[in-house]
């Protein structure tokens, strides 16, 4: 694949991603807690609060039960109460790999991840797989075995989250992006988690010049083994979406067959961000809304449905009422990060994609 060029449309779709992440991730946030906000309640939710079809960030609830079951964060994070991004690992990640990339360059190594992730990550705004990592570092173990050593969240979406940077900065060039992703992601996670983040990365890469999501999903499956049970699931997800089965029973259908793995598995959360990006085919409102209605860890797959359609749409065409509430302005806990403007991240981020020591498909 050839990569696409710079200039203003490269400037446009990169800005376009990281608006559709901290959009996505706004958007999932008071209902990420896929053992209780299942798919039949978060709609349940909205028919209380009469917001379906979903167009918007979600409403405030309009019971006091319901309330009580959102996330405390809610109250920045719903429609009319939105002042900035609320800050929160999905969107930490993607800073910190711009820094890491700024840092080290393309050609950083996997301890370089963990080095930078000790100096500007405090140790409590990492959760399961990261922080088990993280823990294995201040013990003084190497990769792989921060990511093997007395970590049970090995195959979880942890380093999904953490691959947008790696496609954003490789426009066009999907092997590439994912040969980066692997790289940061087996600091914490093996098999089907590592799977996840090269999957991720390729699918936002190959979303700069494929021609359709369907053309995109398919360059990002060839990155990862045809055999993986991630692999699968995507296939699944994409061949009753092409039989015509409706979204509902698509996902009812992949839920079964997934059973057993748990609401933070890489594995269920593809397959409910694959049929968001089917389903929405190309209309960015209508793919963050349907994988957030999709359940499960609502707030990671919202923002990685986010970043692939705001690729694919660019900035521009992302309707405003998703952008104008984030005030251009992020809050994370990425040491000298706290308070920066989406705009300059993505400025830098672009910078990244247009270098000449951009790394070139094999």
């Amino acid at each position: 694949m050839t990569p696409v060029g710079g200039g203003p449309e490269l400037a446009d779709r990169v800005l376009g991603g990281w608006l559709g992440r901290i959009a996505g991730n706004m958007l999932g946030k008071p209902v990420e807690q896929g053992d209780v906000w299942t798919r039949e309640r978060i709609d349940g939710y909205l028919r209380r609060a009469a917001a379906l079809p979903l167009t918007d960030y979600l409403p405030e609830p309009a019971t006091e039960e319901d309330g009580l079951r959102l996330r405390p964060e809610w109250r920045a994070c719903v429609r009319g109460r939105i002042h900035g991004s609320c800050r929160d690992d999905d969107v930490d990640y993607a800073i910190l790999g711009l820094d890491l990339l700024e840092t080290h360059g393309f050609g950083f190594s996997t301890e370089e991840v963990g080095d930078l992730w000790l100096r500007r990550l405090p140790y409590l705004q990492t959760f399961t797989a990261e922080r088990a990592a993280y823990r294995n570092l201040t013990a003084g173990l190497k990769p792989p075995l921060t990511a093997t050593y007395d970590n049970p969240y090995q195959e979880w979406i942890g380093a999904l989250i953490r691959a947008d940077i790696h496609g954003w900065t490789c426009p066009g060039l999907p092997r590439r992006a994912a040969s980066l992703a692997r790289r940061d992601a087996v600091l914490s996670h093996t098999g089907n988690g590592v799977y996840g983040a090269m999957f991720a990365a390729a699918l936002i890469a190959a979303a700069f010049t494929a021609p359709t999501v369907r053309g995109a999903l398919d360059e990002a499956l060839a990155v990862v083994p045809a055999s993986s049970r991630l692999a699968r699931a995507v296939r699944r997800v994409a061949s009753l979406h092409g039989a015509g089965m409706t979204w509902e029973d698509t996902l009812t259908t992949v839920t079964q067959e997934t059973a057993g793995l748990g609401w933070i598995h890489t594995v269920p959360n593809v397959a409910v961000l694959t049929a968001g990006l089917l389903y929405g085919d190309g209309d960015f409102t209508r793919t963050v809304t349907l994988t957030v209605r999709g359940g499960l860890d609502t707030d990671s797959n919202g923002a990685t449905a986010g970043s692939v359609a705001g690729v694919l749409t660019g900035a521009a065409a992302i309707p405003r009422r998703w952008t104008e509430p984030l005030e251009d302005t992020v809050r994370s806990a990425v040491f000298g990060f706290d308070g920066a403007r989406i705009s300059d991240l993505a400025r830098r981020t672009t910078r990244l994609a247009g270098t000449r020591d951009r790394p070139q498909e094999n």
